[in-house]
């Protein structure tokens, strides 16, 4: 594939040593393919895939697809096979693909930060309605979620969204994916700077781009000028995250390599000033470092952190301005830590005196009619529109001040609430076993029921807890940087018998608490004891804390046996009994 996409390094590097086997580096002349994957990329330009889509599989159906296409470029198109019904957690690994697929689709909307009118909302709705038996969920990535699709009706929902101005192109892949933003950019009072138009330079550059279109795998781009960090920028690939220079004043820092999964690292900080002019310039120099230098051999080392990690912040920066850029970038201050909540649920003044609003539905499941029912209070109320959030949420911008309370009793009738209580403000989760073909465990409708749960048994919890409930180790709920993170997988239950469960993460978070959470080692929960373990932590929480003291700090101090969920007659029980 280096014939279409590959532009060449501004000049070979000779201070950048080669890996003592071939990582698959464009740069350093491994460009052969070194995996099926890579194969599939330089058979053919994935993005080639949409007029299959509409002149062939959509017109002869399921049967009619190629399975190159079908697992492997539709992923370009935010297009999935989801998981078919009646197969447990233990069949995940143990089945071939074809095996896992079902005959439907799971479907990704990007939203990349755009502020959603009536008439989108009314779209993204009737899509639910029409093609995906009511499916809509609100992602971590501010993407819209569908399941259900059938691949016949693929082309007219690609219409529809084209009407007003959606796409699903790259909401997957080994490609720059659905972009994060601030959502409350452009009207937040104690926003440092609006980074919309930088947003939207970089989505022009990115539709459609050969060039960017086979990246070792996927490439996650948040940019906020908001002090609560509230674009999730310790996590993406490439932030563009809010500062102000003594002398140079409003600009972004630069931070880079963020990821999950099964590696977790924070994005490392350089310490740099980018200009809101050339934040698309710094962008498409970090992705094309991310291209030429990315190692393309094994599909668990093909993140931009494993390059981060092994060169160093100091490197990348070096080549970025002297291979990429072509100059040197400012010094400039780093932001430590998100100031408030980055979720902007509630009720908020912004700085032209109307008002925005955070509302929540649980864990993100909403439906068709809900988004429709939304288009129509928005253009009810007069409300200039919505952005959706990296925390599952949704922001309502330019509410006006006599029409606040009756905007937020509306959200509530529609099951989006502004003044929801701590639990259902701060669970996550992900899609989980009821569509995803790598999920172990169910994780929606466990949430949903965990939140019910400890809604009744701490309804005046006074301090926010962060939970999110994740079906499988790849942490699409963001498994360690939560206060309460929980990975999916099949545990034995006091009976010997395989159930599903979770292995715990406690004490991480992102924004103001930038930590990875703390892995009890061998510790284990059954999910039908979820409840009671929770219940048990959060109390010896609230026995224990000190004054103003967060639940991340406390764990950090806290007796392993308390994390475990133990008494201490039930740690006397178990010495005893080892005795």
């Amino acid at each position: 594939m280096p014939d279409l996409r590959f532009t060449p390094a501004r000049a070979t590097r000779t201070d950048i040593p080669r890996a003592k086997r071939g990582e698959g580096q464009w740069a350093l002349g491994y460009t052969e393919p070194l995996n099926a994957n890579e194969q599939q990329k330089k058979d053919d330009d994935p993005l080639n895939v949409r007029d299959r889509i509409i002149h062939t599989y959509a017109r002869r159906g399921f049967d009619s697809i190629d399975p190159a296409d079908l697992r492997g470029r539709f992923r370009w198109f935010g297009i999935y096979t989801q998981r078919r019904p009646g197969l447990d957690g233990g069949k995940t690994g143990a089945l071939e693909p074809e095996e896992l697929d079902d005959r439907y689709f799971m479907m990704r909307v990007r939203s990349d930060g755009a502020l959603l009118g009536a008439d989108a909302l009314r779209v993204l709705g009737g899509i639910g309605t029409s093609f995906a038996r009511e499916t809509a969920d609100i992602t971590d990535r501010g993407n819209i979620q569908y399941h259900w699709i059938d691949i016949r009706d693929v082309p007219e929902i690609w219409d529809r969204l084209a009407t007003v101005g959606l796409s699903t192109e790259e909401a997957c892949g080994d490609s720059p994916r659905g972009f994060l933003g601030s959502p409350v950019a452009g009207v937040a009072k104690d926003e440092i700077i609006d980074g919309t138009s930088a947003l939207q330079e970089i989505a022009r550059r990115r539709a459609g781009n050969p060039a960017y279109a086979n990246l070792p795998r996927k490439f996650k781009t948040s940019v906020s000028g908001h002090p609560s960090l509230d674009a999730a920028p310790e996590i993406n690939d490439v932030s563009f995250v809010g500062t102000v220079h003594p002398e140079l004043g409003p600009g972004f820092d630069l931070w880079v390599g963020g990821s999950l999964s099964t590696n977790p690292f924070l994005a490392a900080k350089m310490g740099v000033w980018v200009p809101l002019e050339d934040v698309a310039d710094v962008w498409e120099g970090v992705i094309s470092i991310f291209r030429d230098y990315g190692y393309r051999r094994l599909r668990s080392r093909a993140r931009l952190k494993f390059l981060v990690m092994d060169w160093g912040i100091e490197k990348f920066r070096d080549v970025l301005e002297n291979e990429y850029l072509g100059r040197s970038l400012a010094d400039g201050p780093s932001p430590q830590v998100g100031v408030g909540n980055g979720d902007h649920i509630g009720v908020h003044e912004q700085k032209d005196g109307r008002y925005y609003i955070g509302a929540t539905s649980t864990v993100g499941r909403v439906s068709g009619t809900l988004l429709t029912r939304l288009g129509d209070l928005v253009e009810r109320y007069g409300v200039q529109g919505v952005r959706l959030t990296a925390y599952q949420k949704l922001v309502l911008i330019g509410v006006d001040g006599d029409r606040v309370d009756e905007v937020v009793d509306a959200l509530e009738a529609l099951g989006l609430s502004s003044r929801p209580s701590n639990w259902r403000r701060s669970t996550m989760a992900c899609t989980g076993i009821e569509f995803c073909k790598l999920a172990i465990v169910e994780t929606k409708s466990r949430a949903v029921a965990l939140v019910n749960e400890l809604e009744r048994r701490f309804p005046d919890l006074d301090t926010p807890i962060t939970v999110t409930v994740n079906g499988c180790p790849n942490a699409c709920a963001r498994t360690q940087v939560a206060d309460i993170g929980l990975k999916g997988q099949l545990v034995l239950d006091g009976d010997g018998r395989q159930v599903e469960g979770f292995q715990v993460h406690l004490g991480g978070g992102i924004g103001s608490t930038q930590a990875l959470g703390r892995k009890l080692r061998a510790h284990k929960v059954t999910s039908a004891g979820l409840d009671d373990y929770v219940t048990a932590v959060v109390t010896a929480f609230l026995a224990g804390r000190t004054d103003g003291e967060s639940f991340a700090a406390w764990v950090a101090r806290a007796d392993e046996h308390l994390l475990r969920g133990e008494s201490l007659d039930d740690v006397d029980d178990r010495e005893e009994g080892a005795a």
